[in-house]
């Protein structure tokens, strides 16, 4: 019996081939897993129905399994607002400060970097809710 908290086979397998400096995506319900991730990426689709799975609950779970050492989202072009997830993130992590990329450069690295491993849907629909994480170095 497993005694860790994530449980899904198919994400436990696909995070299983992460190394030091690979990535995994956590998208929210409206990102295009598809078109912007590269054909070699594990896409793991957990969306249920809207809002079921959060971005944030699977960050939580996923975080049980991984070492981050670098932490990528989404930033608006039209704002200058903080998105309110970006709190969460922030305090899931203990990270103050997050990597901010616009909308076009995220999309760009996640579909051109090899190193994106895992690619993982959720059903959130609160706006700007992609994260992608750089694995670090297990911790001893």
């Amino acid at each position: 019996m497993l005694r860790m908290t994530l449980l899904n086979p198919i994400l436990i397998s696909a995070l299983s081939r992460c190394g030091h400096g690979d990535k995994i995506l956590i998208a929210d319900g409206n990102y295009p897993l598809m078109t912007q991730s590269m054909p070699n990426t594990d896409r793991v689709y957990l969306a249920l129905r809207p809002n079921l799975p959060t971005v944030t609950e699977v960050l939580e779970v996923v975080l049980t399994a991984i070492p981050v050492e670098k932490v990528e989202v989404m930033e608006p072009s039209d704002s200058k607002a903080e998105p309110p997830i970006y709190d969460e993130f922030k305090s899931l992590l203990n990270y103050e400060e997050l990597l901010r990329l616009s909308r076009t450069d995220f999309y760009r690295a996640v579909r051109n970097d090899p190193h994106v491993v895992v690619a993982v849907g959720t059903g959130d629909m609160r706006a700007f809710g992609n994260i992608l994480l750089t694995v670090g170095v297990r911790e001893h």
